[in-house]
């Protein structure tokens, strides 16, 4: 099985390139080919995050395990496109680069049978020119009331009783 996809740049202006790549390629194959199809050199952090029809970032799937403990998170080499997008599920995000934050919506567009001949993956369709940065982003905070503020800070710490603090003061 082949899974197509359109990887939109998060911008004003629309840039997407259309791929295609085998279902049983991992994440680590998509995330190649995504960045050269933009003409990234690939040598930056990255990761996707499955997502739901809205967008929302869910579970994040990275280049690298940056968990605390070994295998505490899936990393991109062990994770299947198979295992992750189907029919219901055919939303992530990608993040190339965490600081500039090129950040990509890939979305399933179909499942076609392979073509002989056709070396995958395959760039299908280019629209668009990447800019020289990476699109400003605008975060927003969620709104807290100021009742639930003041609980947050009232902590009940005295700071100059060191024995009950939650730190080791020798931790280097």
């Amino acid at each position: 099985m082949i899974y197509r996809f359109r990887v939109i740049l998060d911008t004003q202006e629309d840039v997407f390139r259309d791929l295609e790549i085998k279902a049983s390629a991992s994440l680590e194959d998509l995330h190649n080919a995504i960045t050269q199809s933009f003409g990234f050199d690939g040598m930056e952090m990255a990761s996707f995050y499955l997502s739901n029809e809205n967008w929302e970032e869910g579970e994040e799937i990275s280049l690298f395990d940056v968990s605390d403990e070994p295998g505490g998170r899936r990393v991109m080499n062990e994770t299947f496109l198979e295992d992750v997008v189907d029919e219901k599920n055919t939303r992530m995000i990608y993040v190339y680069d965490f600081l500039s934050m090129w950040t990509f919506m890939v979305e399933l567009a179909d499942i076609a049978e392979a073509e002989e001949g056709v070396l995958y993956p395959n760039l299908m369709y280019v629209h668009g020119q990447i800019p020289a940065e990476a699109p400003e982003k605008e975060f927003i905070a969620e709104e807290i009331e100021e009742d639930e503020y003041e609980e947050d800070l009232d902590l009940d710490l005295d700071p100059e009783d060191y024995d009950n603090l939650d730190f080791d003061e020798n931790w280097n």
